[in-house]
């Protein structure tokens, strides 16, 4: 899905930026062309900021969005999620982020969090990132604990497992 957007905007790099910030942040495009977050807008000028682009290159992003009707559909539901990642540091969580070789394949995320589970460490939060949304997709599990070393080495030993960081 996320190579078919980029392909809409593929004459233009600078477009294919904002895109790419509006998935990423989960910000939406509304009616009137206006991006936003829940019922916040977000200022054109703020995100061409951002990324390092002209402001009408936003403006000419969100009117592409609103005319395409499978772009409109898209960006119009989209929403952003709290991470509690950048909070980790702050309220003594712990961040595993695990690459897998095939982020396609099936039990990825329950053979991770059950392996944590079965050491009775308490889940916080778990974010997997879409492989058609971003390239290298990676899933993060926050814990209310630090993991012992074998259970890292347990995870990084699962056979989709290419690396594992904690």
């Amino acid at each position: 899905m996320f190579d078919e957007i980029m392909e809409k905007f593929e004459g233009s790099p600078s477009q294919q930026e904002v895109i790419r910030l509006l998935l990423e942040r989960g910000f939406s495009v509304n009616d009137e062309g206006r991006v936003v977050s829940g019922g916040i807008e977000i200022p054109n000028t703020g995100i061409a900021r951002e990324i390092g682009v002209d402001r009408r290159v936003v403006d000419s992003t969100t009117d592409a969005i609103l005319e395409d009707p499978e772009l409109r559909r898209i960006f119009q539901n989209i929403t952003a999620i709290p991470s509690l990642m950048d909070l980790a540091p702050v309220l003594d969580l712990s961040v595993l982020t695990v690459w897998v070789d095939d982020e396609t394949e099936s039990g990825i995320v329950a053979d991770v969090t059950t392996a944590i589970a079965d050491r009775d460490i308490s889940i916080r939060q778990v974010i997997s990132e879409d492989p058609e949304f971003v390239d290298d997709a990676k899933l993060y599990v926050i814990t209310d604990a630090t993991l012992p070393g074998d259970l890292l080495v347990e995870i990084r030993e699962l056979p989709y497992v290419r690396r594992v960081e904690f």
